[in-house]
């Protein structure tokens, strides 16, 4: 809970809503899945069901969430931050080629307001799992559920914007959402001026941070708090590339960024404080459909934190 004088954030990693998760909620999508291996999503439910016991078949809304919303409600952050790494879409149009794909059901999209979610963070590999109409469905249901989003749109300009929540005191967070394709994300999914994408990152050059640095100019008031949300790196490995390091560094030296919010890979990295504003290198994930799934247990993949990040607007 933030002081007068502060004001708090509650940030985490990729939140994955769909597969698994989308068929226990009242509203599924059809479980047709096109996997290498898995042909229904009802899999991972029974895969979870056999690791850790049964549960009901239609769940409410706060269900997927479990202790978290207890803890939301003890921390009382001004802000609420997420990756969503699952379109929310009825489209049936998947992405031909990728491997994965996620959807929820547009009517099981109050799972997140049930979280009070206040952004979601769309420059990942699995917004367009389910092509251009997938995407615009995704942004029109959050818009509906007064949920701001970054890093995706449907053009580069909105790809490209923040997105404000209001802090108190007159402050705001300003949400810049990036997507690298060190992450997975196909090249051919930028945002274009007349085609709907993500905010995707040329690469990782101090150009780019100019750039960035250039647009957060242009938006930052006085007392905003900036977060540059980013999906990098891939999804295991505690090593962080130095490329990411000396880019994280130069948003905050360059580009007046006060938080660097990375995620992608599938369990917790290093977190630093540099000059006195937080990096999380990669914040793993919070909420998935991976019970039962064997494989990388030293990473420790089932821890999902939640980070609560206190700051003061003045300096």
């Amino acid at each position: 809970m933030s002081s007068a004088a502060s004001i708090s954030l509650f940030l985490c990693g990729d939140v994955m809503t769909g597969r698994g998760i989308d068929q226990v909620l009242p509203h599924p999508n059809e479980p047709d899945l096109h996997e290498p291996y898995v042909e229904s999503a009802l899999q991972y439910v029974d895969l979870a069901q056999a690791a850790h016991g049964p549960f009901p078949c239609r769940v409410d809304f706060a269900y997927a969430w479990g202790d978290a919303i207890a803890e939301f409600e003890r921390f009382a952050p001004d802000a609420r931050i997420v990756n969503l790494e699952t379109a929310v879409t009825r489209s049936d149009a998947y992405w031909r080629g990728k491997r994965i794909h996620y959807r929820m059901h547009p009517l099981n999209a109050p799972c997140l307001q049930v979280a009070k979610l206040d952004c979601c963070m769309l420059a990942n590999n699995h917004v367009l799992d389910w092509g251009q109409t997938g995407l615009e469905e995704t942004l029109a249901t959050l818009k509906r559920m007064k949920i701001a989003v970054a890093g995706a749109g449907r053009n580069r300009i909105e790809a490209e914007a923040s997105a404000i929540v209001e802090l108190p005191g007159g402050s705001r967070a300003l949400i810049f959402g990036f997507g690298d394709t060190s992450s997975g994300i196909p090249g051919d999914w930028v945002a274009t001026e007349d085609r709907a994408g993500v905010n995707l990152l040329a690469d990782l050059s101090n150009r780019t941070v100019q750039r960035i640095a250039t647009q957060v100019r242009a938006a930052k008031r006085a007392s905003d708090i900036v977060v540059a949300s980013i999906h990098w790196g891939e999804n295991w490995g505690y090593a962080i590339p130095r490329e990411h390091l000396k880019f994280a560094r130069a948003l905050i030296d360059d580009a007046a960024v006060d938080v660097i919010h990375g995620h992608s890979s599938h369990h917790v990295k290093a977190i630093e404080v540099y000059r006195g504003k937080l990096i999380l290198y990669g914040c793993g994930d919070l909420l998935t459909d991976y019970e039962g799934i064997s494989g990388y247990e030293e990473f420790r993949g089932e821890l999902g934190l939640m980070y609560f990040a206190t700051l003061d607007p003045a300096d």
